[in-house]
């Protein structure tokens, strides 16, 4: 008997059929009614999840009695219960690695973006006002040979680095959990302390995992710190910025401006961010490219299917839950 797989998110139609080669594949439509309701009836029958963008612990799980992995088509994994899934001995994976160099992309498309205001003169030059030659209230600032802070160099995080120092003359601060021995080497990176790092950047790239420990990891005082000339760029989940906190920094200006591609709530269909000139923001689109996405689809298919048939996937997020012999359950 086949087993079962559920999408708890849209999922293309490629994934779907090259799962539907090993298993049955359940996807909820808008066309058979409540998405939520159709969700819940088949969770039971689940070995499989797959999908993105849906928050799953205890409460949503609590009939899935036959679920053996959680297959997430992104690389953050905050919207999962890690704690209880590795509880029950239930596999989770994500897409680390393939989205690295295109959401390091869009950061620097971001710096740019922002120190040259680019939306924003877009829209000035569009609505009929370049009528004579340009004036100091629509500068920019230079981006080469400036200073770089990046918070969390991870794999996109040394990307960001890379593009900046090798690409635009950048000087490199990074702030983290451990110093990168090589990567100071290779792009004369400097490790400092957060407090260091945000006093003399002129840009603050954030690009770390969303975890009790990174929520509102930039708030007043962090913004305080900040250059009034400085500019904040973040990528990486919005609850690591205090938005309120951030939107009178705005306001205020006491900081130059904000890149901004995730919020603390989202979808976000109205901000005061978004009448701000010197915010410039984005509807989370870090690996919202038609290779990225191909990309992500298809390792998460493939780590699907190499838990279900017993082997262990290529990217366990919570690898103490893996036992060789596929008899996997709650952990002892």
């Amino acid at each position: 008997m086949k087993k079962t797989i559920l999408a708890f998110s849209r999922i293309t139609p490629a994934m779907a059929d090259r799962l539907r080669e090993h298993y049955e594949v359940i996807i909820p439509s808008p066309a058979l009614g409540n998405l939520n309701t159709q969700f819940e009836k088949a969770l039971p029958e689940a070995h499989g999840l797959i999908g993105a963008g849906r928050k799953l612990g205890s409460k949503q799980l609590c009939t899935a009695e036959r679920l053996e992995v959680v297959s997430s088509v992104s690389v953050g994994y905050d919207n999962y219960d890690l704690g209880y899934l590795t509880e029950r001995g239930i596999m989770l994976t994500n897409t680390p690695d393939v989205l690295t160099e295109s959401t390091a992309d869009l950061a620097f498309s971001l710096i740019l973006g922002s120190a040259r205001r680019i939306a924003e003169l877009d829209a000035w030059t569009k609505a009929g006002n370049w009528t004579r030659t340009l004036e100091a209230a629509q500068f920019g600032c230079d981006v080469f040979g400036k200073t770089l802070g990046i918070v969390g160099l991870g794999n996109i995080g040394s990307a960001v680095a890379r593009r900046g120092r090798l690409g635009f003359g950048m000087n490199i601060l990074y702030s983290g959990n451990t110093p990168k021995p090589e990567l100071e080497h290779a792009l004369d990176a400097r490790f400092v302390p957060l407090d260091e790092l945000l006093a003399n950047a002129d840009f603050v790239c954030l690009v770390v995992p969303l975890n009790a420990n990174t929520r509102h990891l930039i708030g007043e005082r962090e913004l305080q710190l900040m250059k009034p000339s400085a500019i904040l760029v973040n990528v990486s989940r919005g609850p690591v910025v205090d938005e309120q906190a951030l939107i009178a920094a705005l306001e205020q200006g006491r900081i130059r401006g904000a890149g901004l591609d995730v919020y603390e709530r989202e979808p976000l269909s109205a901000s005061p961010l978004f009448s701000l000139p010197n915010a410039l923001t984005l509807p989370h689109i870090g690996s919202a490219t038609d290779e990225t996405r191909l990309a992500m689809a298809d390792r998460a298919v493939e780590n699907m299917i190499a838990a279900l048939e017993g082997h262990r996937p290529r990217d366990l997020v919570n690898p103490e839950v893996w036992r060789p012999d596929g008899n996997h359950g709650p952990v002892n």
